[in-house]
């Protein structure tokens, strides 16, 4: 059998595996979505159930209570409720086989990663291999919900951080390698890969707490704006983690200091950190990832990325990955 057809039959039998997922149907057919249509889809969808678990505000008694009303950030403004709501809801929203919207969704995000044409199974070891914890991207997401899967959406969708996302998926599936000469010639792999979607999805989980605790509340106001505050800053927040990791050779070992790190910036320097993604986007000199960031603060000791990103937050429901 030549080669050309050799390639043609597989690529023929990789395509009739896609036919028996999604329900039998070519998952390939389904045309990618949009950030825009897929939260348009969840503005007039029933997230009444979802809703009923919302806790809009982290809550605070006593001297804490009384310190943030006076010195702390300032209230969102009426108007941006709903909007606010409707993230939060989103947030409680579990991924769904049943809604065509919340596949499409996940089969965008398999196809910008992945750079494929084809789509996948909904189960699958595939799904490990984009960073997800087993077969089912649907058990990760407990915290975060659907705003999970769609801040991820547009991450890969939007043409300004389409490279960025991409950049920092072959990053997290990155080997490099050093010898170390020692009399037995042992030769040590320093891995600087992680799981891209588990990182994704605590990095979601920050974001909620920082729109939680008020503190995005003024460039929100500043913006009218809520879900693309989240949505920039969620950009914003991974960029600074690949350009740490990236350049610091950081290791899984790290990501959990690295992700308190991350936290902290999130909540206390939103807006530099917005200013950072907007010089990345810009392709000013600091956006193209070159220069290396300062070290991080704090002398702490590190805290050890135990089995996934196991990052203590307090969030409506489950608060951490299993």
């Amino acid at each position: 059998i030549s080669a050309e057809l050799r390639r043609a039959q597989e690529e023929w039998e990789a395509v009739e595996e896609i036919q028996s997922g999604l329900g039998g149907t070519l998952a390939a057919a389904a045309p990618p979505i949009s950030f825009n249509e897929a939260l348009q889809y969840f503005q007039t969808a029933d997230l009444s159930e979802c809703r009923k678990k919302v806790q809009v505000t982290v809550r605070r008694q006593g001297l804490a209570a009384l310190v943030h009303f006076l010195f702390g950030p300032p209230r969102l403004q009426p108007q941006l409720q709903g909007e606010r709501e409707l993230a939060l809801a989103m947030a409680q929203c579990g991924l769904d086989d049943n809604e065509s919207v919340h596949m499409r969704i996940l089969q965008t995000i398999y196809k910008k990663l992945t750079r494929s044409r084809l789509g996948c199974l909904r189960y699958g070891a595939h799904w490990e291999e984009l960073g997800f914890q087993g077969a089912d991207p649907g058990t990760d997401l407990r915290g975060t919900g659907m705003l999970g899967l769609m801040q991820m959406l547009y991450f890969v969708m939007d043409s300004q951080t389409l490279p960025l996302a991409q950049e920092i998926f072959k990053l997290s599936q990155h080997e490099t390698q050093a010898r170390f000469f020692q009399p037995s010639l042992i030769m040590l792999l320093l891995l600087q890969n992680f799981p891209f979607c588990i990182m994704s999805v605590n990095i979601t989980r920050i974001v909620i707490q920082a729109l939680r605790e008020e503190r995005l509340s003024r460039e929100c106001n500043r913006r009218q704006q809520v879900i693309a505050v989240l949505n920039d800053l969620y950009a914003a927040a991974f960029l600074q983690l690949y350009r740490v990791w990236k350049w610091q050779h950081k290791t899984i070992a790290d990501s959990g200091f690295l992700l308190k790190e991350l936290e902290l910036s999130t909540k206390k320097k939103p807006k530099q950190l917005l200013k950072s993604l907007e010089a990345y986007v810009n392709r000013s000199p600091a956006a193209d990832g070159l220069q290396q960031p300062s070290p991080p603060s704090g002398g702490g000791e590190e805290i050890n990325f135990t089995g996934v990103c196991d990052l203590q937050v307090e969030l409506e429901g489950e608060a951490r990955l299993i």
